[in-house]
């Protein structure tokens, strides 16, 4: 069974970004997470990573769609 969250460290590899990119994610709120324990560790949902992950690859479809369709290419 996959864990339900995961640490930044974990984020950091699946997305393949460095820890700070994965830091800046969470602080922003860009990527939601909790901070749990006594030294407030970050924590992300599983769960919350995939919403993350389908939204960016909506995103960037409606920029490459958008783009595509703005100046004539295909």
């Amino acid at each position: 069974m996959a864990p339900r969250f995961l640490t930044l460290a974990d984020v950091s590899e699946i997305l393949n970004i460095s820890a700070p990119q994965a830091y800046a994610l969470v602080r922003s709120g860009e990527l939601p997470a909790i901070q749990i324990g006594g030294r407030m560790q970050w924590r992300v949902e599983s769960a919350e990573l995939e919403r993350y992950i389908e939204r960016m690859y909506a995103e960037t479809r409606a920029r490459t769609t958008h783009g595509a369709a703005s100046d004539g290419t295909v």
